[in-house]
């Protein structure tokens, strides 16, 4: 598999998926402890990938994506956005829709 295969099957499998450095509990630079705190007040559940632990995911998603920097977040097969556009989207009440409404669109029953 492929590294842009496996970004693909990333963001395929799941809806709401951030590309950060470091996790959510151990983010290793500010704007990817503010992108994962964000996302967490949403209060659905997201998955992650640490880039740091990733560096052929961090070499080639910025290629893929046409984005430059990190943390990406990828809602429902999409790029949202960066850090700066997540703050933006939840202060507005955008992020919190779009999260519950993916989340709840991929619940199983």
């Amino acid at each position: 598999m492929t590294t842009i295969e496996k970004i693909q099957k990333q963001i395929s499998d799941n809806p709401i998926i951030l590309y950060m450095k470091g996790s959510p509990k151990l983010p290793s630079c500010g704007f990817s402890a503010q992108a994962s705190q964000v996302l967490s007040q949403c209060g659905v559940p997201f998955a992650y990938v640490d880039i740091l632990q990733n560096p052929d995911i961090r070499a080639e998603l910025p290629k893929y994506a046409d984005w430059p920097t990190f943390p990406q977040l990828w809602i429902d097969g999409e790029l949202v956005g960066g850090c700066d556009i997540m703050i933006e989207m939840f202060q507005s009440g955008e992020l919190q829709t779009l999260t519950k409404e993916t989340a709840s669109k991929y619940q199983t029953a």
